[in-house]
Order: structure tokens, then sequence, then C-alpha cells
């Protein structure tokens, strides 16, 4: 299911137009290139579909509050990664609804390919800034541990008011390189990307890839949530995202 909620505020001229996207995978097997072994944490992919719960999560806190002078879109793609017959395959060459293509060298990163679409729907709203939230790899996790967020912008003046806003809420984040000559490790023979690089900076290669789909008069920023949307030891979900995007968009709001 492709979702989008709008809040409208209930009286008064709207200043600021503002999207969230997340991240929506109800389970994320890893399709054919299924994941394996220790470590691979199969059994909590239902919590793949945490950036979407933030957003949606978001969208009721601020339907309560009912901010004055801001509108927000809430777009989640909803979508399990599953084996069937249907299935994408390795290999496979998929037009995205901005007509670049993307070959598909693995199945297991395909939230990005889900996200690719929901920036392109979002930029056509006439938002100015989008923050979309995903847990989209295990390398962030890897660079950050299970507490912080990395966060990754072009735009110095949007990480300024989302790391403002996430010193309110409490809820770690850091900012990361958007390297672009690493991008060169995203070139594809037959078709304008692939879906992943190598095993280094993974998390930074996939933040550029989401980049390839995003206006550049829009300031967007991702946030790689894979760490903290997960509470080991008390087996839970953190709800994390939630208290950080409501104190930005109030922010936003005059």
């Amino acid at each position: 299911h492709f979702i989008h909620l709008c809040y409208k505020p209930p009286g008064g001229s709207v200043k600021t137009k503002l999207a969230l996207v997340g991240k929506g995978l109800t389970f994320d097997s890893g399709g054919y290139n299924i994941k394996t072994g220790p470590g691979c944490l199969i059994e909590l992919m239902k919590f793949d579909m945490g950036g979407s719960a933030a957003v949606l999560g978001a969208a009721k806190a601020l339907g309560q509050i009912k901010p004055a002078g801001v509108e927000v879109h809430f777009i989640v793609a909803a979508c399990e990664n599953m084996i069937s017959g249907a299935g994408m395959r390795p290999g496979d060459i998929l037009t995205a609804s901005n007509g670049k293509t993307i070959e598909v060298n693995n199945t297991d990163a395909e939230g990005r390919l889900t996200l690719a679409d929901a920036l392109v729907y979002a930029c056509n709203q006439g938002v100015e800034k989008i923050v979309d939230l995903a847990t989209l790899t295990g390398a962030c996790i890897i660079a950050l541990g299970p507490s912080i967020a990395g966060i990754f912008t072009p735009s110095d003046d949007l990480a300024s008011e989302v790391i403002a806003a996430s010193e309110v809420s409490g809820e770690k984040l850091w900012r990361m390189p958007l390297e672009e000559s690493y991008w060169e490790s995203m070139k594809s023979g037959v078709a304008d990307m692939v879906n992943t690089g190598g095993r280094q900076g993974g998390a930074i290669t996939a933040a550029l890839f989401l980049k390839q789909f995003v206006d550049e008069k829009v300031q967007w920023m991702h946030i790689d949530m894979a760490g903290p949307v997960w509470n080991d030891k008390k087996k839970a979900a953190t709800g994390f995202g939630i208290s950080t995007l409501v104190e930005w968009v109030l922010k936003n709001s005059s």
C-alpha cells in the first residue's frame, strides 16, 4: 500500500510545507538474497517498518497538537520483501517513477527501492523540506552502534534544525558524510545505478542512492535508524524518531 496522509492547520495560512517519509517494510526476508547466518536478524525483521512507524506516530501526535502555519505530508510505501514467483530477482532492472533505471544486484537492498518512489512523490507535493527515516543498513549499526542514528544531508541548515530538535527529544543522532566520490561504486553497466555498492561505507552509498531521487531545490535529510529502532535488552521497539520529528515540525510552525 502507498500511504499518503496530510496535516493542514485548522485555521490561518500555511507558511511552510514539510514531508516525512518512512520506510515501511512490514517484513524483510531479504528476498532471493535471503538473510542467513548468525547476526542476520531475520527473526526481528518485523521492525523493518520502524521508519514508517515513526512517521505515522508523528502524524498522530501532530494531529492532536494541531500546530499553526505548517502543512505536513506523511508518506509510506508499505510492502513485504519475500520470496515468491512474483518476487524481484537479482539482475532485474527497474525503472523508478522519475525515469532513472536501477539494476538490482541484491534483493536485500529493497528498502531504498521503495523509498526512491516515495521521495519522488514527496517532492511532487511542493514541499520545502523532507526528512526520511529508515532502518536502512546494518552498516550504520556497525558504524554507530545500537543507540545512535546516522543522519545524511547536503543542507547544513536542515542538519542544524533536526539536531536541535533531537537535543530536546533526547534521541541521539550523528551527522555522517555524503561522500560523492563513493558514488562510483554504485554505477551499473546496464542501468543508471545498482541498488547496492560494496561492504565499505554501506550507509553512505545507501544515502547517496536516495539522493538520486530528491529534487535539488528541496532540503532533504535521510535518517538511518537501523540501530536505535530496537531495544535488545527489553526485546521491544523503541518508537525512535517520533519525538524528534514532532519537535522539528513544531520548530517549523508559526
